[in-house]
């Protein structure tokens, strides 16, 4: 009777630090890394053991009957590591050391260290095993304490005999069942703990999934936005464009009808100068076409570039000449500036860098109420990843309304300028930035833009120097 006593106040004292651990487990070492909380996990089962011995069953001043061995039985059903479950066994046998040292002592040590080394191999039979976990458990259980009472039998102080017939009938089978009963009280303890961390899991990629999918919505909103700024921009360039065809196709309209009603009644020099207004509303006309269809193949990719030697100094007089009459028109004054050091030719399509460069001076100019603007060419050196490149620039700068910076990126988009109502009070298409970065880009350059509002504008336009290839 004093045995049972004994071993239930053994298993509910097991019970209470299982509990306690789970509790320590679930608030502090849940947090720890998976090192920590295996030697946690090792301690704990290892106090656990001396817990038991603490208030064992004392048959004797040195003979404690207890279930110490319990934990090693939880050691086998929970770890993956052999050598942990000897760590275990082998940590119990030397906490009975703190009781004293003697002979029982001495043969508990021995006791716990076998029963490690056979619970490690017990642990890699369950592994390895296709025997359902009761089955399994049942079968350890029933090895452990029965191999522990051999051990006490033969390892022991008390005599085998009287260990055989007057103990272990009463020991083992309680040994047995508590044993069976701790572990399933352990194994529906880990299911449940198990249940609770696939919640917390569960409910973790819950929020996860909640957070893309607000970061999703956020995107799909702002693509709506720029859907809405799209189509707004686009009605705004159909706006424009109707207006801008209609103006110079009216005019041609309008001096033909003149010349042609008229024709017998005018003077030579009045039909001449219907003739040229004929003509540069034609011009006009072209010129508007011409940006609808250079911006469409370089969207398909179909625009050609031809590569050449060009002359520098009749390329940047050209493109002084084409708006010298237009900036005095205007009271705007048009300065060149060429530094020194700048090659006699450039290698690339002249076309096309006469097109960039007519566009940037065009807009300065447009959109330069009084002041000047100032054409500089220079030669500049960068270096990137040990790569050295060496850029022949051309700086168009203006004294106009400037660009406000939240609008640097936008004016290169098509059908886009930094306001809506520019093309209504300025003219033009709202293609000739988006067109330019264009083809710098297929010639090799780019297009800088320093800009703020009411403080003018720089645009550089960077091109590779390039040998003839």
């Amino acid at each position: 009777m004093q045995f049972s006593k004994m071993f239930v106040l053994n298993m509910g004292m097991l019970i209470t630090i299982a509990y306690l651990a789970s509790v320590f487990y679930k608030y502090i070492v849940i947090r720890a890394s998976s090192r920590v909380k295996q030697i946690s996990s090792v301690f704990a089962l290892i106090f656990a053991g001396w817990i038991s011995t603490v208030f064992g069953f004392q048959l004797t001043d040195e003979v404690v009957f207890d279930l110490r061995y319990v934990p090693l039985i939880v050691a086998v059903m929970t770890y993956r590591q052999p050598y942990s479950v000897i760590i275990v066994g082998v940590g119990i046998g030397l906490s009975r050391l703190t009781f004293g040292i003697t002979d029982a002592t001495i043969a508990a040590v021995y006791n716990m260290a076998i029963l490690g080394v056979m619970c490690a191999g017990l642990n890699i039979w369950m592994r390895r095993s296709s025997y359902r976990l009761i089955v399994k458990g049942i079968l350890v259980t029933v090895i452990v304490n029965v191999v522990n009472s051999v051990n006490i039998a033969f390892l022991g102080v008390i005599p085998p005999a009287y260990f055989f017939s007057h103990i272990m009938p009463y020991t083992l089978p309680i040994g047995i069942v508590l044993s069976l009963i701790f572990a399933f009280i352990l194994r529906d303890f880990q299911n449940e703990q198990n249940r609770i961390l696939l919640i917390q899991s569960t409910n973790r990629l819950l929020s996860l999934q909640k957070e893309e999918l607000q970061k999703a919505q956020i995107v799909l909103e702002d693509r709506a936005k720029q859907l809405m700024i799209a189509s707004q921009y686009k009605s705004e360039f159909l706006a424009n464009m109707s207006h801008e065809l209609r103006t110079p196709l009216n005019s041609v309209i309008n001096f033909a009808q003149m010349i042609s009603e008229n024709a017998d009644t005018m003077e030579q020099e009045e039909i001449i100068r219907f003739a040229d207004m004929i003509d540069q509303s034609g011009q006009e006309l072209l010129r508007l076409i011409n940006d609808i269809l250079d911006l469409s193949k370089v969207e398909a990719g179909r625009l050609d570039i031809v590569l050449e030697d060009i002359s520098l100094n009749q390329l940047v007089e050209d493109a002084m000449n084409h708006f010298q009459l237009v900036a005095d028109k205007k009271g705007i004054e048009l300065v060149l500036d060429k530094k020194a050091g700048l090659p006699d030719t450039l290698w690339s399509d002249p076309q096309r860098v006469q097109q960039i460069l007519r566009n940037l001076m065009s807009n300065a100019i447009k959109f330069t109420p009084q002041g000047k603007v100032t054409l500089t060419v220079s030669t500049k050196q960068t270096k990137q990843a040990n790569i050295v490149s060496d850029w022949l620039v051309f700086s168009v700068q203006d004294t106009g309304i400037g660009i406000p910076e939240d609008k640097h990126h936008s004016i290169f988009e098509a059908f886009q300028q930094a306001d809506g109502s520019i093309s209504r009070k300025f003219g033009g298409t709202g293609l000739g930035l988006s067109i330019s970065r264009d083809l710098a880009r297929l010639l090799g350059g780019s297009i800088e833009l320093e800009s703020a509002a009411g403080e003018g504008s720089i645009f550089h336009l960077h091109l590779p120097l390039t040998v003839k290839k």
